[in-house]
């Protein structure tokens, strides 16, 4: 029986004043007893909207009635079915706009807290050992998958179960894609992303690390070695910058660079890994999405005194989650929004302030948000010794341009119907390197659905 209480449990975090000084994870999650309780609000609809909410289709009241018996086992195994993620997505998962949008709780209060629920049953299951998933027999058939993102990843873990041999193909040293380069340890601890690897290797994916497909083979190669089907899910990790003057200054980062060398390769512990950074007094992040929240927040961490957060909109136009965005304001980030910055003041070659001037909302523009229009003659400085563009990143043209019979749109991303099927035959493709960027779930979702899609094509049914 659902209790009939309309605002959710929180759980507890980090004090902003105790995780500004570390890269510990904010939220320490729900306990047993908080998880059953959160758990007897969902009213077990019997036509649940929710499920039609999450992009990968998880039968949410099932997993979490699941809770409310206390059976964390069957509760795993019911979000695995459709999600071979569930600790990733349960941390970073916009389920405000997704799944809890449309739990019928939120029309009179607050939403089941789906997110917390599924981060429970994934944490609880890695405590005591993460169950073997259920494989099809060999197919006798190799599929190869590019870059090992969260829809690489899934897309991978899907046809592995079917009884493909897959094989993924990772430019850097770590897989995970975004998931270890782009998103801070305080908001997704590496150590559970590479759980989740592990997850995906036990299921007999193979993974090469330090292999960029486009440089080191081409997909032509890829089929000339026996691979029969080829996945693409390269992300969109080519950084858009400011198109302003003085970007060429020291102290000038792109969110992409800045979070690589913090989340990737540790900076933030140099000496003792040997990647540096410049660890600014007084930064600027211009951005306002979760790129940018994350670069403002590491910022912060890494011993700034100032952090702006500068935006041409209002922060109702921010697409970061609300989450993000309270965190952000909690550990002390300057929110400057109607803010354009126009100009990187330097001197001797490193950046000393940004030009802004300020901005008020016309009409809405393409995106549907209200255009940004300048005020003229509103212009002042703020002083920084950091600045990084946190503005959006575009497709990494390295495996497009060696791969000429790939159709692109007209924003320079792979085209593909709605099956992930792209121009050149036994290709697929999904996630970021379709739509540009997105979120976790939605390539996770894209991955799936490419997996069911070069299924078809290797048996014959499409």
């Amino acid at each position: 029986m659902a209790e009939e209480k309309k605002t959710r449990l929180s759980p507890k975090e980090q004090p902003a004043d105790v995780r500004n000084n570390n890269f510990n994870e904010v939220s320490f999650g729900y306990d047993g007893e908080q998880a059953k309780m959160e758990a007897m609000r969902c009213l077990q609809c019997k036509k649940p909207s929710c499920v039609g909410g999450c992009p990968v289709g998880i039968d949410i009241p099932a997993f979490i009635k699941y809770i409310t018996e206390g059976d964390l086992a069957k509760a795993i195994a019911k979000i695995k079915e459709k999600n071979s993620l569930p600790a990733v997505c349960g941390r970073v998962c916009p389920q405000e706009n997704q799944c809890e949008k449309v739990c019928i709780l939120a029309k009179k209060g607050e939403p089941v807290a789906i997110g917390l629920l599924e981060r429970f049953a994934a944490d609880g299951e890695r405590k005591v050992g993460v169950a073997k998933a259920v494989k099809a027999p060999p197919k006798g058939k190799k599929v190869a998958v590019v870059g090992s993102g969260p829809a690489s990843l899934v897309s991978a873990g899907d046809l592995a179960k079917m009884g493909y041999e897959v094989t993924v193909f990772e430019a850097l040293h770590k897989a995970g894609g975004v998931l270890v380069y782009g998103i801070p340890e305080f908001r997704l601890p590496k150590e559970i992303v590479e759980v989740e690897i592990d997850y995906v290797r036990s299921l007999g994916v193979t993974i090469k690390t330090n292999f960029v497909i486009g440089a080191t083979l081409s997909l032509d190669d890829l089929f000339k070695d026996g691979f029969e089907a080829v996945f693409i899910g390269t992300g969109a990790g080519l950084p858009h910058f400011l198109g302003i003057e003085g970007e060429n200054l020291c102290g000038v980062y792109s969110a992409n660079e800045f979070l690589t060398r913090v989340n990737l390769m540790k900076a933030y512990l140099f000496p003792k890994f040997d990647t540096p950074i410049k660890r600014g007094d007084k930064v600027v992040v211009v951005g306002g999405g979760n790129v940018a929240m994350d670069s403002a927040r590491t910022a912060k961490r890494l011993g700034a005194s100032e952090v702006h957060l500068v935006y041409r909109r209002t922060e109702e136009e921010m697409p970061a989650r609300i989450e993000e965005a309270h965190h952000a304001k909690d550990e002390g980030i300057i929110f400057k929004t109607l803010t354009l910055p126009v100009k990187l003041i330097g001197e001797n070659g490193w950046l000393k302030g940004v030009e802004c001037i300020e901005t008020t909302l016309g009409e809405p523009d393409q995106s549907g948000r209200r255009r940004p229009v300048i005020k003229e003659g509103s212009n002042f400085i703020i002083e920084a010794d950091v600045v990084i563009a946190a503005v959006g990143t575009g497709a990494n043209p390295l495996l497009l341009k060696a791969t000429p019979e790939l159709k692109l749109n007209a924003k320079g991303y792979i085209q593909t119907d709605e099956n992930g099927a792209t121009t050149m035959k036994g290709v697929f493709a999904g996630g970021d390197i379709i739509t540009g960027s997105a979120t976790v779930i939605l390539a996770m979702g894209a991955g799936k659905r490419a997996a069911a899609s070069i299924d078809d094509y290797l048996s014959g049914r499409s």
